[in-house]
């Protein structure tokens, strides 16, 4: 495993992971894999855990700066967050909830939790690592939906998950040509994985590419194109395969040397995403003076600053202007068709007035010069 070196002195990313909960005597208890926290740790981000706590979901903000999630362990996604459509019979409901007793109970509120991280990372563009569960939410935040049983819909022959081999079992996957998972198991065509899943992407969401298929066909891994450049901290991936967990028997070595490049190369991406926002520069209108923020702003709310002209450095009086406008379209937006109109007409009839106004002052300006060049002359 690689170990970060000489960080203590450093400020590193923040990669927020949401926990599982689990009954342990009597008493629910959360949790997060080690392989997964092993593996940001030692490429140099620091874990932070949000717990699945009721209520967890108001506090999102205070978990600010997020420079990168990783979802990776969970339920069952609730089947009405991606309007499943599947022809299930209540007799196929209870076989699935016989098979996989500790998969189908629907943890609303973890999905709450996990949705609203996916899509802040979509909106702001913060990078994001979704593995098994976490490729799921990622796909349904997105857009797309889900198989609610693969056995049941698509009737695989793929054995996806082996409940008496979790960590043994391995299965192929085609690795799809020039892409990244491509590149980090060195150009292989076909890789043999480990995975524990039931339920995986049923329609792609459109932004995504597949980047490996199983046997039956189900993607086994997707990313977006556009969001893929860990050097300029872009990064947007789900993973339905478990690559830190293969590896070799009674052994922490992997199974590839292209197992751990995922989170690698996700740290990179959060590592180069802070540093890119520490301080958000926007220039000026005449570009010889910037706006320095303190905080991670989304492109809106940067393109909105440059529309304003910020100049100073001291952010906080454009920042609360930013927010009083955008309060104001929240209220325009409540209004009714006819009192917009009402108003659209309002303020073209005050702009009317002022230009006339303007206009007059201007001309009367005009004739007291020329007034002044006559008597001068004169």
């Amino acid at each position: 495993m690689v170990v970060a070196n000489d960080l203590s002195s450093k400020t590193l990313p923040r990669v927020l992971i949401v926990s599982r909960r689990t009954l342990r005597k009597n008493k629910l208890v959360d949790f997060v894999g080690e392989y997964h926290l092993d593996l940001v740790v030692s490429f140099g981000a620091v874990p932070v855990i949000v717990p699945r706590v009721t209520g967890v979901q108001s506090m999102l903000h205070s978990f600010e700066p997020i420079h990168g999630v990783l979802l990776c362990e969970g339920e069952d996604i609730d089947p009405s967050l991606y309007a499943h459509d599947a022809d299930l019979s209540p007799e196929d409901m209870d076989e699935i909830n016989r098979l996989h007793p500790g998969d189908t109970t629907i943890d609303r509120e973890k999905d709450s939790i996990e949705l609203t991280l996916a899509k802040l990372c979509l909106e702001r563009n913060i990078p994001f690592l979704g593995i098994c569960r976490g490729s799921q939410i990622l796909n349904v935040a997105a857009g797309g939906t889900l198989y609610q049983d693969i056995d049941k819909e698509i009737g695989t022959t793929t054995k996806h998950i082996d409940y008496d081999n979790y960590d043994e079992y391995r299965h192929a996957v085609r690795v799809v040509e020039e892409t990244p998972l491509h590149e980090w198991f060195d150009e292989m065509d076909e890789i043999m994985v480990n995975s524990y899943h039931h339920q995986g992407v049923k329609r792609l969401a459109k932004r995504f590419e597949p980047m490996a298929y199983a046997p039956d066909g189900l993607i086994e891994g997707f990313y977006d194109r556009n969001r893929y450049d860990p050097e300029e901290g872009q990064f947007l991936m789900g993973l339905q395969f478990h690559p830190e967990r293969m590896r070799l028997s009674g052994s922490d070595e992997f199974d590839y040397p292209g197992c751990a490049s995922a989170y690698q190369a996700f740290v990179k991406a959060a590592t180069a995403f802070q540093k890119k926002k520490k301080k958000t520069l926007v220039k000026s209108f005449s570009g010889s003076e910037i706006l320095e923020v303190n905080m991670v702003l989304s492109k809106q709310q940067e393109n909105r600053l440059k529309q304003m002209g910020a100049t100073v450095r001291n952010s906080s009086v454009y920042l609360k202007r930013m927010k009083r406008k955008e309060e104001q379209e929240r209220a325009m937006d409540k209004l009714s068709s006819e009192r917009l109109s009402d108003l659209l007409s309002f303020h073209r009839m005050m702009a009317r007035l002022c230009s006339d106004a303007i206009n007059r002052k201007q001309q009367e300006s005009a004739e007291k010069t020329i007034e002044s060049f006559s008597f001068l002359n004169y």
